[in-house]
């Protein structure tokens, strides 16, 4: 008996069909499972950048739960671990200003918020003291405008500092000012505050940013749709419009409504972030889908000179590459 032959035609038409479910299947999202064993074995390597960053701990999840999470290194902290969180707390803070506002941010808002107002005269704030009287303590100069600086994107806790007193804040210190913050949130983040500093003295826990960052991505909080909007340029090196960065020259970001922007061109990846000196690095995906916290408290190297010693770098670093890891379900 003889076989069937197909016209050539035919057969071709098989074979690029072949290849096209080939392609399609390399280009199919990794499972949730090949993304968690990714970041595991990159939050664990011994021969990558988060070797400098342990003892941390850190979570990925989606707006419904965790999906993956783990400590690192002797002594990780754990999820409920409270800690000093730093700036951190400007993501907060800015969430807090769009509940109160109904989203609607103002141009004084935009300003103080992505902090171009000049007010950068601003040192620290002690713990007796409240907002009002850390905004008008004579050591941050009064919180005055510095016109060198006004127009100018320069980092610095005075922005939030004296749009809290806008908001009403002045009166407020410690429990009291975190759990103003917290009402509108629906979070148990902030847990206290160290210093009335709504851009740097908030203490949590990494499943309480968990929770808020959940909150943010399920948009039942209103900076969902304010992530990476009115987003200004911050390297001095690059950008006539910035004067002072804490981020390393090398890169250049843009800083949003309270939280920073990745986007620097060779490295950047688009996330949304708010990494805090002492290494506590909270993030969402740049297409909104996931977030990650790298949580640790670390004194050692906050004040160096030197990118590779200072803490909030280490973070975000490791944090990047675990993000890359989950994304691509490929170990970085």
């Amino acid at each position: 008996m003889t076989r069937p032959t197909h016209p050539p035609f035919l057969r071709l038409a098989f074979a690029c069909c072949v290849l096209a479910a080939v392609a399609a299947s390399a280009r199919a999202a990794p499972t949730t499972e090949q993304r968690r064993s990714a970041a595991e074995r990159t939050a664990r390597s011994d021969g990558n950048d988060c070797v400098a960053a342990r003892p941390f701990y850190w979570e990925i999840g989606d707006a419904k739960q965790a999906l993956a999470q783990g400590g690192v290194g002797e002594r990780a902290p754990a999820a409920d671990q409270v800690m000093a969180i730093a700036s951190a707390s400007k993501w907060l803070y800015a969430s807090w200003v769009l509940e109160k506002r109904g989203g609607k941010l103002g141009d004084e808002d935009i300003e103080l918020l992505t902090f171009r107002s000049g007010r950068t005269h601003f040192l620290t704030c002690g713990r007796r003291q409240n907002v009002q009287d850390c905004e008008g303590n004579l050591l941050n100069g009064r919180n005055r405008v510095d016109r060198k600086t006004a127009g100018l994107f320069d980092y610095n806790s005075g922005h939030m500092q004296h749009h809290a007193m806008l908001m009403g804040l002045g009166p407020l210190r410690g429990p009291a000012l975190a759990a103003a913050i917290r009402e509108p949130l629906g979070t148990s983040i902030p847990a206290d505050y160290t210093q009335p500093l709504l851009a740097g003295g908030a203490t949590g826990s990494a499943a309480g940013y968990a929770d808020f960052l959940r909150r943010v991505l399920s948009g039942k909080l209103r900076m969902r749709e304010a992530l990476g909007t009115h987003a200004v340029c911050t390297n001095p090196k690059t950008c006539p419009q910035a004067a002072g960065t804490p981020i390393p020259d090398s890169e250049s970001w843009h800083y949003s409504i309270g939280h920073w922007v990745e986007d620097d061109p060779k490295t950047g990846d688009g996330a949304y972030s708010s990494a805090g000196l002492f290494g506590f690095y909270p993030w969402i995906d740049a297409g909104k889908s996931f977030y990650g916290v790298l949580a640790r408290e670390s004194r050692d190297g906050s004040l160096s000179r030197d990118p590779a010693r200072q803490p909030y770098v280490q973070s975000v670093e490791c944090g990047r590459l675990i993000r890359k890891a989950w994304l691509s379900g490929q170990p970085q």
